[in-house]
């Protein structure tokens, strides 16, 4: 009986498990479903900028304009000479390659068709490339590494493609839990809580805009209803659902299912909806271990995230997808090597007004936040 076998690094199975992997790594990773749209004007955390795809380059530039702020010309004052000029800022993302591979070991360890193989790198590669960007977001929304044991990056790590971690800046874009004003003095009783997400609420309302020259950060917009995003650790979740009454958790639960807009991503999977906040939970958010006077307090540094947060843009490998495909023989052809490889950028939105740099779309939240068991 016949058999199709496609070899080697044939054109047709590079083009068909490159875009199989974009759309499994789209799938899997935590952000991009949820938290991801494309172009400046989605209203989403994070802002996925195209330009690169298909086009040569390195970098893109994207502007925030702020608010006019000069006081109206009254009766018939005369406005000439006095029209304000509009005040961009810009920032910038670089791309660069990352690639990662699968050697599949030799013939008799093998024992399995190509086709097989193409299967199993792929779905492993899917796994592993969302792992990949899930915690670049963590990463360079927190503008730190953290502790996490569970990377796949090194502690050491500070960032790639010229984007450097940037740390949020104080006091407009970070906030301590409880009573703690810095992380010297964050102690074991300063845990996630309502009352947190309320002054996150207060803080991200008040901030900025108007005269004052600082970005204020903007809300999602779902269905026309003004939202905001916090992820937190599982451990700060148990401290806000044990710290609050028995019937409070259920009407926070019930609070996102009634929403509007609730068949948003950002809703699905969500823990529900406090103060229009809705609220989520993963493992990759940062965590340190050196808070407190100290320096032996277990923390966390949730993220508190509006529109524009975060963005990442890609560049095409060659092939016109995200992602490359490339498979070769080892050993005298004994050995299958399968790589992939993606050209991407990403980092947190900040801009610099009048010498100073504010993150845009994001408010960090560090938390004591010790293991419950």
């Amino acid at each position: 009986m016949g058999r199709t076998v496609i070899g080697l690094n044939d054109p047709k199975a590079v083009k068909k498990y490159s875009g199989y992997l974009a759309v499994d790594t789209a799938r899997k990773s935590y952000f991009n479903r949820k938290f991801m749209g494309v172009g400046e004007d989605a209203s989403m955390p994070i802002q996925m900028l195209p330009h690169l795809e298909n086009d040569a380059g390195e970098q893109i530039t994207y502007d925030l304009v702020m608010q006019l702020k000069m006081q109206p010309v009254e009766g018939d004052n005369t406005l000439e000479g006095k029209e304000e000029d509009l005040k961009l800022y810009t920032d910038s993302v670089y791309i660069d390659q990352m690639r990662s591979g699968v050697n599949t070991g030799g013939r008799m360890t093998r024992k399995r068709t190509l086709h097989d193989l193409r299967k199993i790198a792929r779905k492993r590669q899917g796994e592993y490339w969302s792992r990949v960007f899930d915690e670049i977001f963590f990463m360079y929304g927190s503008g730190a590494r953290g502790i996490n044991a569970d990377y796949i990056f090194p502690t050491s790590y500070t960032g790639f493609a010229n984007n450097a971690f940037a740390a949020p800046d104080s006091p407009n874009h970070i906030l301590y839990s409880g009573d703690a004003t810095a992380k010297a003095n964050v102690d074991a009783a300063d845990k996630m809580s309502l009352a947190t997400i309320d002054r996150l609420v207060a803080k991200a309302t008040m901030m900025g805009g108007g005269t004052t020259g600082i970005p204020q950060i903007q809300p999602i917009m779902i269905d026309g209803e003004e939202h905001f995003v916090l992820v937190m650790t599982p451990w700060d979740s148990y401290n806000v659902r044990t710290s609050t009454t028995s019937g409070q958790w259920l009407d926070i639960q019930k609070a996102a299912a009634t929403a509007e807009g609730r068949k948003s991503p950002i809703f699905k999977g969500g823990l529900g909806m406090h103060n229009n906040v809705v609220l989520h939970e993963h493992k990759g958010v940062i965590r340190f271990t050196d808070y407190g006077a100290g320096s032996n307090v277990a923390a966390s540094r949730s993220l508190f995230l509006g529109t524009q947060a975060m963005v990442c843009a890609f560049g095409s490998p060659g092939t016109g997808l995200r992602f490359d495909w490339h498979e070769e023989t080892r050993d005298n052809g004994n050995q299958v090597v399968i790589s992939t490889s993606t050209i991407l950028g990403a980092k947190k939105c900040r801009f610099t007004v009048d010498g100073t740099a504010y993150d845009f779309g994001t408010i960090a939240v560090d938390s004591a936040a010790a293991d419950p068991g």
